[in-house]
């Protein structure tokens, strides 16, 4: 038996691989399907073919931070910008409910006007509707958080982007790489399903560094680990730089899939920006969950992290139907439960 084809197998039976032979295979071109089925195959025996829908509010584009690779970026002169009201985003959680949703992820720039007391009304009255509240809001002191979980948020994403300290330095000036690993060993104190990713095709990224990311989701227990491919924005200094690849970034998927039986891994937007059957593929390569926008109107197309977003122009409505006409094409149901991840393996 190939090498790989071992390590593959290694792998799905027990869920481990050291750093080298993740390496082996991010680098091997050959035994990609081989992975993939594996890795679907770990999907189905630990979380089974249920998917859960997360319904997404983007309900500020007004960030504080100056990352190199988004859109968003407050140096970016180009976009537009906007920020919904308390009720605004109460209102929008409402319809969520209506399209069936069980679940709400409420992202944002790092934008300073939403007080830990805005914050709090909007996630108390959001909690009355009986559905699971996640946080996607950035770097926040541990009384934050804490005021966010008492509040009733369930779970919180802030992506680490690289483990390569000097890569997220560059990437992300100003921040520290010690602080956003703070905060996600705080989120994981005060009892919040804890989501984290990475860019995969970052400027300077190496396949080491990628697989180190890996070992750093699977030494800290992410719950949810959201990853796709760099897409160069045009209004950002990395405009003329090459953009991540859709195949490696499903490896990494994968492969947290075989490590990390039972996280909940969503198929990003990303992974269809750049391959119009992305997310599918990616739903039939470890993937178990998909978090369809359900932001209104033009806030759509200003949320504008990388150019070429699918959907911008649907409405909430279509899109809920959409992406449940093609989970069910696979074989697939939507989940009618909050999505809370289920540990069955040790």
């Amino acid at each position: 038996m190939n090498k790989n084809l071992e390590l593959i197998k290694k792998a799905e039976n027990k869920h481990d691989l050291y750093r080298d032979e993740i390496i082996e295979l991010l680098k091997d071109g050959y035994c990609n399907e081989e992975l993939f089925k594996a890795a679907d195959r770990v999907r189905k025996e630990y979380v089974g073919d249920e998917v859960h829908l997360r319904g997404l509010i983007e309900f500020s584009n007004i960030c504080k931070r100056n990352c190199m690779y988004c859109g968003l970026r407050r140096s970016n002169k180009n976009v537009k910008r906007y920020r919904l009201t308390p009720d605004e985003i109460i209102d929008l959680a409402k319809k969520a409910v209506g399209y069936g949703y069980k679940t709400v992820v409420m992202q944002s720039g790092e934008d300073e006007y939403y007080t830990v007391e805005k914050l709090k009304y909007i996630i108390t009255n959001i909690k009355k509707m009986d559905i699971a509240i996640t946080l996607s809001i950035g770097e926040k002191t541990m009384e934050e958080y804490k005021a966010y979980k008492e509040a009733g948020a369930d779970r919180y994403l802030i992506r680490i982007e690289t483990t390569d300290k000097k890569l997220y330095e560059d990437m992300d000036p100003g921040m520290s790489y010690e602080d956003r690993k703070r905060c996600l060993k705080a989120l994981g104190s005060l009892g919040y399903e804890v989501g984290t990713g990475c860019l995969v095709g970052l400027p300077g990224q190496s396949i080491e560094s990628l697989a180190d990311d890996i070992l750093f989701f699977k030494e800290i227990g992410a719950d949810m680990i959201g990853l796709g491919p760099f897409i160069p924005n045009e209004d950002t200094p990395l405009a003329k730089e090459k953009g991540g690849d859709f195949n490696m970034s499903l490896k990494v998927m994968a492969i947290i899939r075989l490590l990390m039986p039972d996280t909940n891994i969503p198929a990003t937007t990303a992974m269809e920006t750049i391959n119009k059957n992305g997310r599918i593929i990616a739903l039939q390569s470890g993937a178990n969950v998909v978090m369809p926008n359900i932001t209104e109107g033009e806030y759509r197309k200003l949320y504008a992290l990388y150019p070429g977003k699918i959907c911008t122009g649907d409405t909430p409505d279509h899109c809920r139907g959409c992406i449940t006409e093609k989970i069910k094409s696979i074989g697939r149901t939507v989940s009618e439960s909050k999505g809370f991840r289920i540990h069955r393996c040790s």
